[in-house]
Protein backbone atom coordinates (compact mmCIF):
# COMPACT_ATOMS: atom_id res chain seq x y z
CA UNK A 1 0.00 0.00 0.00
CA UNK A 2 1.15 3.52 -0.82
CA UNK A 3 0.68 6.55 1.41
CA UNK A 4 0.61 10.19 0.48
CA UNK A 5 -0.45 13.73 1.26
CA UNK A 6 -2.90 15.75 -0.79
CA UNK A 7 -3.62 19.45 -0.46
CA UNK A 8 -5.63 22.15 -2.18
CA UNK A 9 -3.38 24.83 -0.69
CA UNK A 10 -5.87 26.64 1.51
CA UNK A 11 -5.00 30.30 1.99
CA UNK A 12 -6.71 33.20 3.71
CA UNK A 13 -8.26 35.37 0.96
CA UNK A 14 -6.19 38.55 0.61
CA UNK A 15 -8.42 40.62 -1.68
CA UNK A 16 -5.50 42.34 -3.42
CA UNK A 17 -4.58 42.76 -7.12
CA UNK A 18 -0.92 42.07 -6.30
CA UNK A 19 1.52 42.00 -3.39
CA UNK A 20 -0.03 38.67 -2.32
CA UNK A 21 2.31 38.03 0.60
CA UNK A 22 0.18 35.37 2.32
CA UNK A 23 -0.12 33.42 -0.92
CA UNK A 24 3.65 33.57 -1.35
CA UNK A 25 4.18 32.22 2.17
CA UNK A 26 1.61 29.47 1.64
CA UNK A 27 3.37 28.34 -1.52
CA UNK A 28 6.65 28.08 0.39
CA UNK A 29 4.84 25.98 3.01
CA UNK A 30 3.57 23.61 0.35
CA UNK A 31 7.09 23.05 -0.92
CA UNK A 32 8.28 22.42 2.65
CA UNK A 33 5.45 19.92 3.20
CA UNK A 34 6.42 17.98 0.09
CA UNK A 35 10.09 17.88 1.10
CA UNK A 36 9.16 16.57 4.54
CA UNK A 37 6.73 14.03 3.10
CA UNK A 38 9.57 12.56 1.08
CA UNK A 39 11.99 12.68 4.01
CA UNK A 40 9.64 10.66 6.26
CA UNK A 41 9.10 8.00 3.61
CA UNK A 42 5.72 8.86 2.10
CA UNK A 43 5.11 7.79 -1.48
CA UNK A 44 3.01 10.59 -3.00
CA UNK A 45 2.47 14.32 -2.73
CA UNK A 46 -0.52 15.75 -4.59
CA UNK A 47 -1.85 19.27 -5.15
CA UNK A 48 -5.30 20.14 -6.46
CA UNK A 49 -6.57 22.73 -8.92
CA UNK A 50 -8.98 25.43 -7.80
CA UNK A 51 -9.85 28.92 -9.02
CA UNK A 52 -11.02 30.59 -5.81
CA UNK A 53 -9.56 33.22 -3.47
CA UNK A 54 -9.30 30.69 -0.63
CA UNK A 55 -7.02 28.24 -2.49
CA UNK A 56 -3.58 29.13 -3.78
CA UNK A 57 -3.11 26.38 -6.38
CA UNK A 58 -4.71 27.00 -9.77
CA UNK A 59 -1.86 25.37 -11.72
CA UNK A 60 -0.80 22.07 -10.12
CA UNK A 61 1.78 21.44 -12.83
CA UNK A 62 3.75 24.57 -11.97
CA UNK A 63 3.74 23.76 -8.25
CA UNK A 64 4.75 20.16 -8.91
CA UNK A 65 7.59 21.38 -11.12
CA UNK A 66 8.92 23.43 -8.20
CA UNK A 67 8.61 20.41 -5.91
CA UNK A 68 10.36 18.21 -8.47
CA UNK A 69 13.43 20.43 -8.22
CA UNK A 70 13.81 19.85 -4.46
CA UNK A 71 12.84 16.14 -4.19
CA UNK A 72 14.17 12.89 -5.61
CA UNK A 73 11.81 9.98 -4.98
CA UNK A 74 8.28 11.00 -4.05
CA UNK A 75 5.64 10.70 -6.77
CA UNK A 76 4.07 13.99 -7.82
CA UNK A 77 0.38 14.10 -8.68
CA UNK A 78 -2.47 16.49 -9.04
CA UNK A 79 -5.12 15.83 -6.43
CA UNK A 80 -7.42 17.02 -9.13
CA UNK A 81 -6.87 18.39 -12.60
CA UNK A 82 -10.19 19.81 -13.74
CA UNK A 83 -10.03 18.17 -17.15
CA UNK A 84 -13.51 19.28 -18.21
CA UNK A 85 -12.40 22.91 -18.44
CA UNK A 86 -8.82 22.27 -19.58
CA UNK A 87 -7.18 21.57 -22.93
CA UNK A 88 -6.00 17.92 -22.93
CA UNK A 89 -3.07 18.78 -25.19
CA UNK A 90 -1.81 21.38 -22.74
CA UNK A 91 -2.48 19.15 -19.73
CA UNK A 92 -0.41 16.38 -21.27
CA UNK A 93 2.42 18.72 -22.26
CA UNK A 94 2.64 20.24 -18.79
CA UNK A 95 2.59 16.92 -16.93
CA UNK A 96 5.08 15.42 -19.38
CA UNK A 97 7.31 18.39 -18.53
CA UNK A 98 6.93 17.64 -14.81
CA UNK A 99 7.77 14.02 -15.58
CA UNK A 100 11.02 15.04 -17.27
CA UNK A 101 11.92 17.47 -14.50
CA UNK A 102 11.27 14.85 -11.82
CA UNK A 103 12.91 11.85 -13.46
CA UNK A 104 9.64 10.04 -14.19
CA UNK A 105 7.51 10.77 -11.11
CA UNK A 106 4.48 12.64 -12.51
CA UNK A 107 0.86 11.49 -12.33
CA UNK A 108 -2.46 13.04 -13.34
CA UNK A 109 -5.66 12.78 -11.31
CA UNK A 110 -8.33 13.80 -13.79
CA UNK A 111 -11.70 14.92 -12.49
CA UNK A 112 -14.71 17.06 -13.26
CA UNK A 113 -14.11 19.24 -10.22
CA UNK A 114 -16.13 19.71 -7.05
CA UNK A 115 -16.18 23.47 -7.67
CA UNK A 116 -17.37 25.05 -10.91
CA UNK A 117 -15.52 28.40 -11.10
CA UNK A 118 -13.24 27.19 -13.90
CA UNK A 119 -16.14 26.68 -16.33
CA UNK A 120 -17.18 30.32 -16.79
CA UNK A 121 -13.55 31.39 -16.32
CA UNK A 122 -12.50 29.41 -19.41
CA UNK A 123 -15.71 29.86 -21.36
CA UNK A 124 -17.41 26.50 -20.88
CA UNK A 125 -21.06 25.79 -20.11
CA UNK A 126 -22.04 23.79 -17.04
CA UNK A 127 -24.74 22.22 -19.20
CA UNK A 128 -21.89 20.26 -20.83
CA UNK A 129 -20.37 19.20 -17.50
CA UNK A 130 -20.39 15.44 -18.14
CA UNK A 131 -19.92 15.48 -21.91
CA UNK A 132 -16.86 17.71 -21.65
CA UNK A 133 -15.15 15.34 -19.25
CA UNK A 134 -15.87 12.23 -21.27
CA UNK A 135 -14.60 13.75 -24.52
CA UNK A 136 -11.51 15.34 -23.03
CA UNK A 137 -10.58 12.19 -21.13
CA UNK A 138 -10.78 10.25 -24.41
CA UNK A 139 -8.42 12.76 -26.03
CA UNK A 140 -5.97 12.76 -23.11
CA UNK A 141 -5.78 8.97 -23.11
CA UNK A 142 -5.17 8.97 -26.86
CA UNK A 143 -2.37 11.51 -26.57
CA UNK A 144 -0.84 9.51 -23.74
CA UNK A 145 -0.43 6.49 -26.03
CA UNK A 146 0.47 8.17 -29.35
CA UNK A 147 3.18 10.63 -30.29
CA UNK A 148 1.40 11.61 -33.51
CA UNK A 149 -2.27 12.28 -32.91
CA UNK A 150 -5.35 12.32 -35.11
CA UNK A 151 -8.50 13.00 -33.13
CA UNK A 152 -11.89 14.62 -33.57
CA UNK A 153 -14.55 15.63 -31.05
CA UNK A 154 -17.38 18.05 -30.44
CA UNK A 155 -15.93 20.67 -28.12
CA UNK A 156 -12.42 21.16 -29.49
CA UNK A 157 -10.91 21.65 -32.97
CA UNK A 158 -9.64 18.34 -34.35
CA UNK A 159 -6.03 17.23 -34.61
CA UNK A 160 -4.78 15.72 -37.86
CA UNK A 161 -1.43 13.95 -37.65
CA UNK A 162 0.00 16.42 -35.14
CA UNK A 163 2.78 15.62 -32.68
CA UNK A 164 2.30 16.45 -29.01
CA UNK A 165 5.50 17.26 -27.12
CA UNK A 166 7.41 16.75 -24.96
CA UNK A 167 6.94 13.04 -24.33
CA UNK A 168 7.35 11.81 -20.74
CA UNK A 169 10.24 9.81 -19.34
CA UNK A 170 7.80 7.11 -18.20
CA UNK A 171 6.39 4.88 -20.95
CA UNK A 172 3.13 6.74 -20.36
CA UNK A 173 1.79 9.08 -17.72
CA UNK A 174 -0.28 7.37 -14.99
CA UNK A 175 -3.79 8.83 -15.30
CA UNK A 176 -6.16 8.32 -12.38
CA UNK A 177 -9.88 9.04 -12.40
CA UNK A 178 -11.13 11.11 -9.47
CA UNK A 179 -14.62 10.49 -8.11
CA UNK A 180 -16.67 11.99 -5.35
CA UNK A 181 -18.95 8.97 -5.35
CA UNK A 182 -20.84 8.67 -8.66
CA UNK A 183 -21.59 5.29 -10.25
CA UNK A 184 -20.73 6.72 -13.68
CA UNK A 185 -17.15 7.42 -12.57
CA UNK A 186 -16.73 3.90 -11.19
CA UNK A 187 -18.06 2.38 -14.41
CA UNK A 188 -15.87 4.59 -16.58
CA UNK A 189 -12.68 3.87 -14.66
CA UNK A 190 -13.34 0.14 -14.62
CA UNK A 191 -14.25 -0.04 -18.31
CA UNK A 192 -11.10 1.90 -19.26
CA UNK A 193 -8.90 -0.08 -16.84
CA UNK A 194 -7.79 3.13 -15.13
CA UNK A 195 -6.87 3.59 -11.47
CA UNK A 196 -9.60 5.24 -9.38
CA UNK A 197 -9.43 7.72 -6.51
CA UNK A 198 -12.48 7.90 -4.27
CA UNK A 199 -12.80 11.10 -2.26
CA UNK A 200 -14.59 10.17 0.95
CA UNK A 201 -15.16 13.50 2.66
CA UNK A 202 -18.59 13.52 4.27
CA UNK A 203 -20.50 10.25 4.05
CA UNK A 204 -19.80 7.00 5.86
CA UNK A 205 -17.09 4.97 4.07
CA UNK A 206 -19.29 1.85 4.08
CA UNK A 207 -21.65 3.64 1.67
CA UNK A 208 -18.88 3.59 -0.96
CA UNK A 209 -18.49 -0.20 -1.01
CA UNK A 210 -21.03 -0.66 -3.86
CA UNK A 211 -19.07 1.85 -5.95
CA UNK A 212 -15.86 -0.14 -5.49
CA UNK A 213 -17.70 -3.34 -6.38
CA UNK A 214 -19.09 -1.62 -9.48
CA UNK A 215 -15.58 -0.46 -10.43
CA UNK A 216 -14.22 -3.99 -10.33
CA UNK A 217 -17.30 -5.49 -11.99
CA UNK A 218 -17.06 -2.99 -14.87
CA UNK A 219 -13.38 -3.82 -15.36
CA UNK A 220 -14.10 -7.54 -15.42
CA UNK A 221 -16.94 -7.13 -17.94
CA UNK A 222 -14.61 -5.11 -20.18
CA UNK A 223 -12.07 -7.94 -20.18
CA UNK A 224 -9.67 -6.51 -17.59
CA UNK A 225 -8.28 -8.21 -14.50
CA UNK A 226 -9.85 -6.59 -11.41
CA UNK A 227 -6.98 -7.87 -9.28
CA UNK A 228 -4.63 -5.53 -11.14
CA UNK A 229 -6.69 -2.39 -10.55
CA UNK A 230 -5.30 0.42 -8.42
CA UNK A 231 -7.67 2.09 -5.98
CA UNK A 232 -6.94 5.08 -3.77
CA UNK A 233 -8.97 6.56 -0.92
CA UNK A 234 -8.63 10.30 -0.31
CA UNK A 235 -9.92 11.59 3.03
CA UNK A 236 -9.34 14.67 5.15
CA UNK A 237 -6.89 13.96 7.94
CA UNK A 238 -4.96 15.44 10.82
CA UNK A 239 -2.94 13.40 13.29
CA UNK A 240 -1.42 14.51 16.60
CA UNK A 241 0.06 12.94 19.71
CA UNK A 242 -3.38 12.35 21.18
CA UNK A 243 -6.97 12.42 19.99
CA UNK A 244 -8.14 15.50 21.85
CA UNK A 245 -5.17 17.53 20.63
CA UNK A 246 -5.88 16.60 17.01
CA UNK A 247 -9.54 17.56 17.30
CA UNK A 248 -8.90 20.84 19.12
CA UNK A 249 -6.23 21.94 16.66
CA UNK A 250 -8.19 21.09 13.51
CA UNK A 251 -11.80 21.92 14.34
CA UNK A 252 -11.66 25.76 14.15
CA UNK A 253 -10.16 25.67 10.66
CA UNK A 254 -12.31 22.77 9.53
CA UNK A 255 -15.46 24.53 10.72
CA UNK A 256 -14.60 27.67 8.75
CA UNK A 257 -13.78 25.73 5.58
CA UNK A 258 -16.87 23.53 5.65
CA UNK A 259 -19.23 26.40 6.47
CA UNK A 260 -17.76 28.53 3.68
CA UNK A 261 -18.27 25.70 1.19
CA UNK A 262 -21.60 24.77 2.73
CA UNK A 263 -22.92 28.30 2.30
CA UNK A 264 -22.42 27.96 -1.47
CA UNK A 265 -24.11 24.57 -1.53
CA UNK A 266 -26.95 25.06 0.92
CA UNK A 267 -25.58 22.81 3.67
CA UNK A 268 -26.52 23.40 7.31
CA UNK A 269 -23.76 24.84 9.52
CA UNK A 270 -21.22 22.31 10.79
CA UNK A 271 -21.55 21.60 14.50
CA UNK A 272 -18.93 20.22 16.84
CA UNK A 273 -21.24 17.27 17.45
CA UNK A 274 -21.25 16.36 13.75
CA UNK A 275 -17.49 16.82 13.58
CA UNK A 276 -17.05 14.33 16.43
CA UNK A 277 -19.49 11.96 14.74
CA UNK A 278 -17.34 11.99 11.57
CA UNK A 279 -14.26 11.26 13.70
CA UNK A 280 -15.75 8.01 15.00
CA UNK A 281 -14.11 4.73 13.88
CA UNK A 282 -16.62 4.22 11.04
CA UNK A 283 -16.74 7.88 9.99
CA UNK A 284 -14.93 9.63 7.13
CA UNK A 285 -12.60 11.98 9.06
CA UNK A 286 -9.09 10.73 9.85
CA UNK A 287 -8.58 13.08 12.78
CA UNK A 288 -7.07 11.71 15.96
CA UNK A 289 -4.12 9.99 17.53
CA UNK A 290 -1.63 7.85 15.64
CA UNK A 291 -3.39 4.66 16.71
CA UNK A 292 -6.83 5.97 15.78
CA UNK A 293 -5.66 6.83 12.27
CA UNK A 294 -3.94 3.44 11.93
CA UNK A 295 -7.11 1.63 13.01
CA UNK A 296 -9.29 3.63 10.63
CA UNK A 297 -7.04 2.93 7.62
CA UNK A 298 -7.09 -0.78 8.45
CA UNK A 299 -10.88 -0.70 8.87
CA UNK A 300 -11.30 0.89 5.46
CA UNK A 301 -8.84 -1.54 3.90
CA UNK A 302 -11.15 -4.35 4.95
CA UNK A 303 -13.97 -2.52 3.15
CA UNK A 304 -12.16 -1.62 -0.04
CA UNK A 305 -8.83 -3.44 -0.37
CA UNK A 306 -7.36 -0.18 -1.66
CA UNK A 307 -3.75 0.20 -2.77
CA UNK A 308 -3.19 3.86 -1.83
CA UNK A 309 -4.31 6.21 0.93
CA UNK A 310 -4.07 9.98 0.54
CA UNK A 311 -4.47 12.11 3.63
CA UNK A 312 -5.94 15.46 2.61
CA UNK A 313 -4.57 18.25 4.75
CA UNK A 314 -6.81 21.08 5.85
CA UNK A 315 -4.38 23.72 7.10
CA UNK A 316 -6.60 26.71 7.66
CA UNK A 317 -5.37 28.64 10.69
CA UNK A 318 -3.21 25.83 12.10
CA UNK A 319 0.41 26.82 12.73
CA UNK A 320 2.61 25.32 10.05
CA UNK A 321 4.92 23.57 12.49
CA UNK A 322 1.91 21.57 13.71
CA UNK A 323 1.00 20.65 10.13
CA UNK A 324 4.56 19.46 9.58
CA UNK A 325 4.33 17.40 12.76
CA UNK A 326 1.17 15.74 11.44
CA UNK A 327 3.03 14.80 8.25
CA UNK A 328 5.94 13.49 10.30
CA UNK A 329 3.68 11.29 12.43
CA UNK A 330 1.89 10.05 9.32
CA UNK A 331 5.14 9.03 7.64
CA UNK A 332 7.08 7.67 10.60
CA UNK A 333 4.32 6.12 12.72
CA UNK A 334 1.09 5.57 10.82
CA UNK A 335 2.30 4.30 7.44
CA UNK A 336 4.86 1.78 8.82
CA UNK A 337 2.33 0.36 11.28
CA UNK A 338 -0.32 -0.11 8.60
CA UNK A 339 2.16 -1.76 6.26
CA UNK A 340 3.29 -4.12 9.02
CA UNK A 341 -0.30 -5.03 9.86
CA UNK A 342 -1.07 -5.74 6.19
CA UNK A 343 2.20 -7.59 5.63
CA UNK A 344 3.30 -5.30 2.81
CA UNK A 345 6.41 -3.22 2.17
Amino acid sequence: MEFGISTFGEVQPEGVPGNAKESYLRMQEIIAEAKLAEAVGLDVYAVGEHHRPDFVVSSPEVVLGAIAAVTQKIRLSSSVTVLSSSDPVRVFEQFATVDLLSGGRAEILAGRGSFTESFPLYGYSLADYDALFEEKLDMLLHINQHEIVSWKGKFRPPLNERGVYPRPLQPSLPIWIGSGGTPASSRRAGRLNLPLVLAILGNKPSQFVPLVELYRKSAREAGHDPAQLKLAINSQFYVAEDSDQAAEELFPSYEILMNRVGKDRGWPPLTREHFEYMRMPEGPLFVGSVQEVIDKILYQHKLFGHTRFLGQLVKGYIAHDKVLRAIELFGTKVAPAVKQALGVK
